[in-house]
């Protein structure tokens, strides 16, 4: 494992988003949602940033399952709960890797009535990407590798590291793959 992003240098850049973000919406209502899972830490210490008015709602969506692969297959399993019609809406997300997520997650609140979808991603990661989404508000910008921590997963593992850090997934997933089954 080998750190790419200390604690501290994500705090620094997530109170810069916060400060931009709040100057981009000051005086305009604010949807802030966060895609869960990964974005969750991220998410709580982002909102806490932003100095103007801002609700808040969750969605989860699924295209990875247990692997280090996309299957390019999205699917809503938990649904915002908010009316957005005509809301300024910012997706907040962990990283952005081939980008067809959040591409059909903006196209999809765009159709029930959003007037406006901003994205905020702590990684935007270009090596992979497979669509011209724009993320309006990049925390950081990789061109490849493969990241865990601060909510970052590989098969749910290391989401709880405080900084970002660069693994091999190949060597995870086989390691995971071999651990053997806690026994009563």
């Amino acid at each position: 494992m080998k750190e790419i992003y200390s604690a501290r240098q994500i705090a620094g850049r997530v109170r810069e988003l916060g400060e931009k973000i709040t100057e981009d919406y000051r005086g305009r209502e604010l949807l802030a949602v966060c895609i869960l899972k990964g974005a969750f830490i991220f998410f709580a210490d982002l909102v806490r940033c932003i100095n103007t008015e801002l609700k808040i709602d969750f969605v989860r969506l699924s295209s990875y399952g247990s692997h280090a692969d996309s299957s390019g297959s999205i699917l809503i399993t938990r649904d915002i709960e908010t009316d957005i019609r005509n809301k300024n809406i910012l997706l907040v997300e962990d990283i952005v890797d081939t980008g067809l997520s959040l591409s059909y997650l903006s196209r999809y609140l765009q159709k029930k009535g959003a007037s406006e979808v901003r994205i905020c991603a702590l990684v935007d990661k270009r090596e992979r990407r497979k669509t011209s989404i724009r993320v309006n508000y990049p925390g950081f910008t990789l061109q490849k590798g493969f990241l865990v921590g601060y909510g970052l997963d590989i098969a749910e593992k290391y989401r709880n590291l405080p900084e970002i850090c660069e693994v091999d997934p190949d060597k995870e997933i086989k390691a995971i793959n071999q651990e053997t089954p806690y026994d009563c």
